[in-house]
């Protein structure tokens, strides 16, 4: 590696070894700790939890089974089934609940997730309401976790900890241990109230939230990153309940996870510009000061990195090619000697970066509890993400960059 390329990726590395450092001690934080204890709520608040629905035929029955298994009084929760216009089986399979008096069913021309969420708000009356994607599922115990975290009034919103449902293809096995990060990373974020999402996957809000500030909007196809925004620059907190399972069906091929990341980061990029006032603003904590800018730092670096390593790649090949063909060819079988290993401060800075990250992997799996084969989703992740990720992160900024505006479907 040349020095330019050095140079260039030393600050890439300081900050995210920064962020890592950061997030390992506000682990130990005495809040972060109580939270982690925190034993579920006795006192029942009344829950509706709305499952918008488009073209979900196959995955719409178990989430709505995995709501009405809820451990929860049945007399204090209101499930919301909407069907945004779809054009498969998902009404029938929808209205076979209609029997349920808990279950509440909503039938509607198509106009976004976003409209979906608000005809299940305008229906009810209770003091909480939930989102669950029609493809995901919650663990039993879900509900009374994410609502043991309401104790504070100006908590207006609590979030799950979503993980991989039965992974199986390499990409979502790579996923897999992404979202078991995501998991450790929400947790502590959440201490300092730096979190931007609020995840389909089961995040539960005050309705007071949503008389204060309005209702959710079409937000760039990304809701729940603008409600958050919208919640943090009113004032409101986000908590997140690192015991509450949800399970997710993660995309299982190349293309699909591409277009699902390029929704995510495209959202974040232009949901971002409309809420730049938080960007680097003190008001705003940790959130302000360190999370949205190295969200936008991190989308940089990915691409950044990607083609340095991309040119030393190469560069290296150009170079071993004209040995060869400067000097006669003769097979030999490689050696290696630990003592000439190109040790240098980069290369243990990477190595430290890494460790911590798998680390906060494992963290991830023991508060959620998450119960999976990990060493290989690991694997996979540290061989596989740091090439495919710079797929989405390149067409997102691109698409921003040109106006580009593409079907989330």
């Amino acid at each position: 590696m040349t020095p330019v390329t050095e140079t260039i990726m030393y600050p890439f590395l300081f900050l995210a070894l920064y962020f890592e450092v950061f997030a390992v001690l506000t682990f130990f934080d005495r809040d972060a700790r109580r939270r982690r204890m925190q034993k579920p709520s006795e006192n029942y608040d009344s829950v509706a939890i709305i499952v918008p629905c488009f073209n979900e035929e196959k995955t719409v029955g178990k989430a709505a089974e995995s709501l009405l298994a809820l451990d929860y009084p049945a007399d204090k929760l209101t499930v919301v089934l909407v069907d945004d216009g779809s054009t498969d089986d998902t009404a029938r399979v929808m209205d076979s609940y209609a029997s349920n008096p808990r279950v509440r069913i909503i039938h509607k021309e198509n106009g976004g997730k976003h409209t979906a969420l608000n005809a299940g708000i305008a229906l009810t009356t209770t003091d909480f309401i939930g989102c669950l994607d029609a493809d995901s599922f919650a663990a039993p115990d879900a509900l009374k976790e994410v609502m043991s975290h309401f104790d504070d009034e100006r908590i207006g919103a609590v979030t799950a900890s979503m993980s991989v449902h039965a992974p199986k293809s390499i990409l979502q096995r790579m996923q897999a241990a992404e979202y078991l990060l995501g998991i450790a990373l929400r947790h502590i974020l959440a201490t300092w109230n730096g979190l931007y999402v609020t995840p389909g996957p089961l995040s539960v809000f005050r309705r007071k939230v949503f008389q204060e500030l309005g209702p959710f909007t079409p937000a760039h196809n990304t809701e729940d990153m603008e409600i958050a925004m919208r919640m943090q620059r009113a004032g409101w907190k986000i908590q997140n309940a690192p015991r509450a399972q949800v399970f997710t069906n993660a995309p299982r091929t190349l293309g699909a996870i591409v277009k699902q990341r390029t929704r995510w980061t495209t959202g974040f990029i232009k949901n971002g510009f409309d809420y730049r006032d938080l960007f680097g603003n003190p008001r705003y904590g940790v959130l302000g000061l360190l999370v949205l800018p190295l969200g936008i730092f991190s989308i940089l670096s990915g691409i950044v990195l990607f083609f340095i390593v991309l040119l030393e790649g190469l560069r290296s090949i150009v170079n071993t090619v004209t040995r060869i063909l400067e000097v006669p060819f003769t097979f030999t079988l490689p050696t290696f000697d630990w003592f000439f290993a190109p040790v240098s401060a980069l290369a243990i800075l990477a190595v430290i970066a890494i460790v911590i990250s798998v680390a906060l992997m494992l963290t991830g799996a023991s508060i959620s509890r998450t119960k999976t084969s990990l060493g290989p989703s690991v694997l996979w992740y540290l061989a596989l993400y740091a090439f495919v990720a710079p797929l989405w992160l390149i067409r997102s900024v691109s698409d921003v960059t040109l106006g580009i505006t593409r079907s989330w479907r």
